[in-house]
């Protein structure tokens, strides 16, 4: 699969072979949302909390005689049933986290790379860097390729200028190749590898 590459200055500088097993899969939409969900579920922080009728403040002392009141019995000023008692069954402190296996987060990762393959939102950068490190330059080369919403993938190691150029940039995220994953990809418009991100990306998962 043929795919053109460009520069920031929205100039043709040759072509790259993008890799069938990678970019040309069958969409999956289950998988996606297999991993998206597990991607959200590992990232939620877990830590709601109630307290229990152990954990509430207060005098474990019954608080009138069983009999002879009137009223119903009972055992601790502290019960759920009564305002300030503990809460019965509320959350705790957990992990949301389940288990995805690494084959279907590897096929997660294949299918989103060639859902934007297969929809033209996939554009291959020359490089991701910045001789200035300015974010007004940076933004007016964003604005004539037309990205409104992009996710920029480079190699191992980014670029600090070019990083420092592009995080005031809304809508334009940057990662290195390691960081890539199927949320980041799916919730931006354009998904741009740079010659580096994608010979490491075809290198991880084939």
């Amino acid at each position: 699969m043929k795919c053109d590459v460009i520069n920031l200055d929205s100039k043709s500088v040759g072509s790259v072979d993008l890799a069938e097993a990678i970019f040309g899969l069958e969409v999956r939409e289950d998988i996606l949302h297999r991993v998206v969900r597990w991607q959200l579920a590992k990232r939620q922080s877990g830590n709601h909390k109630t307290k229990t009728v152990g954990e509430v403040s207060g005098s474990n002392k019954k608080p009138f005689n069983q009999k002879g009141t009137g009223r119903a019995r009972q055992g601790n000023a502290r019960a759920p049933q009564l305002r300030g008692g503990g809460k019965a069954f509320g959350p705790v402190v957990r992990s949301h986290a389940h288990a995805l296996t690494k084959k279907v987060r590897r096929l997660g990762l294949k299918t989103a790379l060639s859902a934007k393959a297969k929809e033209g939102s996939l554009i291959v950068l020359d490089e991701a860097k910045s001789a200035e490190g300015k974010t007004k330059q940076l933004a007016s080369q964003i604005k004539k390729l037309g990205w409104k919403s992009a996710l920029i993938i480079d190699g191992t190691t980014l670029d600090e200028a070019f990083c420092l150029a592009a995080r005031n940039i809304i809508g334009v995220d940057v990662l290195p190749e390691q960081g890539a994953n199927v949320y980041d990809i799916l919730r931006r418009e354009k998904l741009v590898l740079t010659k580096a991100g994608l010979e490491k990306l075809e290198e991880r998962l084939k």
